[in-house]
């Protein structure tokens, strides 16, 4: 086995140990484990009290195959220690853009075709990666829309979290305004949550949001056990008696069970209906989503483990099929959009070096599937995931500063995309009006031919979906 291993992942070469490769997998796997939780909660609508259809279990299921499938393709094909998981904000994209806009095309199966849309886009994404016009596309929005994306997204996941933790409460006078009653149960297990998970993140411990999910499960445990034993005068108080705890958290009754079944999800993508006109900015969308994350991590981990020579990445391509191949797989299985994990620098920081290191990755997500009763528990409280939607947000709201302030034509698009993400609450919506004012505005400047011709047909097409479609909706 280890002159095998010596001789595909070239250890040696490396500088590397299979001990070494799999510590640096394990500490991959932590950093990105959250999302086993997080992944079934939100295409399940778990996270939200709004059901979208999707089989908790189910996704669960498939969240953790298609992670190991993609990771395995990347550390066998690519031969990198990069590990792939469906994205943060291409679920999010998924949940609160294309389900909704497959609904109001009229499709009543609405979350398979959004399946349909992924399976589409990631089979879009393997093509280019073949024939190596991925360039094009990739230099088609500038930085400044690129990263106002990247912080519209964050500053929304970062809002939904707020609100899943009961934090951010609904206002008649304001829209929304502050929960004050900190005594709150679901209050206390999200803020000790967070906490945790900040000053773990801050003191660069590995693992910090898992540790922060894990510190406020076992919180929260508490409280569901102490609930009977509380004076009748607090049990009964109104915060405890509304709380999410005590309505919605259900404690695991094992620790290991079989995987849960995969067969609600599992080739359940309608493709004929993400190939429809009202569907194809979705799909271009979602493509655009892949590239840049696919593209940022393998630059962002390349640089820091020594990867990159004379500017270029060697074995590129094969790191953008492998990606490809995860998205168009994890269609089939059941789950949105997989991509690589910026959060493989942890494992690359361990001293991970080969495709040794995302195999691991990808065994511990095989083994995570044994644990669906803790995953169910934790996926169904929102409480808990809270802590890392916020953490995600802020990590995500670094790009601001890439954005060019000073050129209005720039800065204009890229301010209404990063704002009207969260506050129409849709990213959808958020990055239309990035798409529809950025080619408008550059060309009433007289730059609008530093502008590529697929955002003026882009633009077109998100007027026409907004007045043919959107607009008869009311």
């Amino acid at each position: 086995m280890n002159d095998f291993l010596e001789r595909h992942f070239q250890l040696q070469a490396n500088g590397t140990s299979v001990r070494t490769e799999i510590i640096a997998g394990l500490t991959t796997f932590l950093t990105m484990a959250y999302i086993i939780f997080v992944q079934p909660a939100v295409l399940s609508g778990a996270m939200f009290g709004k059901p979208t259809g999707m089989d908790f279990g189910a996704v669960t299921t498939a969240t953790c195959l298609a992670a190991a499938l993609a990771s395995a393709i990347m550390a066998l094909y690519a031969r990198y220690p990069i590990a792939q998981a469906p994205g943060m904000g291409e679920n999010f994209f998924f949940v609160f853009g294309a389900i909704p806009a497959a609904a109001a095309a009229g499709f009543t199966n609405s979350w398979q075709v959004a399946l349909g849309v992924v399976f589409v886009s990631g089979v879009l994404f393997l093509l280019l990666s073949f024939f190596r016009v991925r360039e094009t596309l990739l230099d088609a929005l500038s930085p400044s829309m690129k990263n106002a994306i990247a912080v519209g997204i964050g500053l929304f996941i970062a809002f939904i979290g707020l609100q899943n933790a009961g934090l951010i409460v609904k206002s008649p006078a304001t829209g929304v305004t502050l929960n004050h009653h900190f005594g709150s149960p679901d209050l206390i297990v999200f803020f000790a949550g967070l906490f945790v998970a900040a000053a773990l993140h801050a003191r660069k411990v590995r693992g910090a949001i898992l540790w922060g999910i894990a510190s406020a499960t076992v919180l929260a445990v508490v409280f569901k056990l102490a609930l009977p034993h509380l004076p009748e005068s607090l049990a009964t108080s109104k915060e405890v008696a509304e709380s999410l705890l005590v309505k919605r958290f259900a404690l695991a009754d094992k620790l290991v069970a079989s995987p849960p079944s995969l067969a609600p999800t599992f080739f359940q993508m309608d493709v004929r209906g993400a190939l429809s006109l009202a569907m194809l900015p979705f799909v271009i969308v979602f493509l655009f989503m892949v590239m840049f994350d696919t593209v940022g991590t393998l630059v962002g981990v390349g640089e820091q483990a020594g990867f990159i020579k004379d500017n270029k990445l060697p074995r590129a391509k094969e790191a953008f099929i492998a990606d490809a191949l995860g998205t168009t797989a994890g269609a089939c299985l059941g789950t949105s959009t997989v991509t690589s994990y910026i959060e493989s620098a942890t494992g690359v920081e361990a001293g991970g070096r080969t495709g040794l290191t995302s195999l691991t990755t990808a065994g511990l997500f095989l083994l995570a599937l044994f644990f669906s009763p803790i995953i169910a528990m934790v996926g169904g409280y929102a409480p808990l995931t809270a802590p890392a939607l916020v953490l995600v947000g802020a990590m995500m709201l670094r790009n601001v500063n890439k954005i060019e302030w000073d050129d209005p034509s720039e800065s204009v698009p890229a301010f209404l995309t990063l704002l009207g993400i969260p506050l129409s609450y849709s990213i959808a919506d958020g990055l239309a009006l990035g798409f529809i004012s950025y080619p408008v505005i550059k060309l009433l400047t007289g730059k609008g031919r530093t502008v590529h011709w697929i955002l003026y047909v882009l633009a077109g097409l998100l007027v026409a979906y907004f007045v043919g479609v959107r607009g008869r909706m009311g």
